[in-house]
């Protein structure tokens, strides 16, 4: 094949090569950088085709080979970009909420008043009594809170094993079928 030759074969089978890429799942870009390598690679080796009339497919074999070394030395995975917009709901203050809600009423009030800012010199001002006294009444209330949602989280766990036993007791047979 002469020079001339190729170069028309170039000018015919350019756009095919990319939308070959492109129908592999090669981005625009990446589709346009393989076939002008795969291109020109076969313009180099050009030597090597046998048959003229299949220069285009010799071509595409080459782009294809290009495409997949280079899938190949790219990561696998692809950092998200950071979203501009928040979420739509707050998870935490639906958590503090829970919290709350299992609280003694004394407790939660403390609780509340020290999220809002108040600090514990202010809190024993307003009810008539040390500072110190609020701050031991903070930590039961912390106390208290903790060991009420882990006793919760108990109860949930344990609920959750006997319905699953439950299940398992009534459904053998699908939960063998699972494993």
């Amino acid at each position: 094949m002469t020079r001339e030759e190729y170069g028309q074969a170039y000018q015919r089978g350019y756009d095919l090569t990319i939308r070959l890429l492109l129908s592999r799942g090669a981005p625009r870009d990446r589709a346009r950088e393989v076939a002008q390598a795969a291109w020109t690679r076969g313009w180099e080796r050009l030597s090597q085709l046998r048959n003229d009339s299949l220069v285009g497919t010799w071509v595409n074999t080459i782009a294809l080979n290009v495409y997949r070394s280079v899938l190949r030395s790219e990561p696998a995975y692809q950092t998200l970009p950071e979203l501009s917009a928040k979420a739509g709901v707050n998870l935490a203050a639906i958590d503090i909420a829970r919290i709350l809600k299992i609280c003694r009423p004394r407790d939660r009030f403390l609780l509340e008043e020290q999220m809002r800012g108040v600090t514990a010199e202010e809190i024993a001002r307003k009810q008539g009594v040390s500072e110190t006294a609020i701050r031991i009444r903070l930590l039961r209330a912390r106390r208290a809170a903790r060991k009420r949602v882990e006793r919760r989280a108990a109860q949930i766990q344990a609920d959750y094993q006997q319905a699953t036993s439950r299940l398992a007791a009534q459904y053998p047979a699908n939960l063998d079928a699972a494993a």
